[in-house]
């Protein structure tokens, strides 16, 4: 099942898991390390997140090394530039609003 990757960072030990992986590449183990769950549960993240992409697996001997795929997540990045540039726009309106409020009220 092709998963969205806006689902997949919905989760907040997804999101954790992303931000741990971003700093060095790591095992299943060494993920579950850091989260009071299983290794199955981590396995479990980690293949929804392989699903969407955003991480990728790489054999290491007997070990699978999870790093994140960086250009996966440019599109979280525009998609979230997009929103920025709409607030932005809205904050300046509100402040022109507030500018001319202050003036009549002088």
């Amino acid at each position: 099942m092709r998963r969205d990757i806006f689902q997949a960072i919905a989760d907040p030990t997804r999101r954790a898991i992303i931000t741990l992986i971003a700093l060095q590449a790591m095992t299943p183990n060494a993920l579950a390390e850091n989260f009071n769950t299983t290794r199955q549960s981590v396995s479990k993240h980690l293949r929804i997140l392989t699903e969407c992409r955003l991480v990728k697996p790489e054999q290491q001997g007997r070990e699978i090394y999870y790093s994140l795929d960086f250009e996966k997540m440019k599109e979280i990045d525009i998609w979230l530039e997009q929103l920025r540039q709409i607030w932005e726009t809205r904050f300046n309106q509100l402040d022109s609003v507030l500018a001319n409020l202050k003036k009549q009220t002088k």
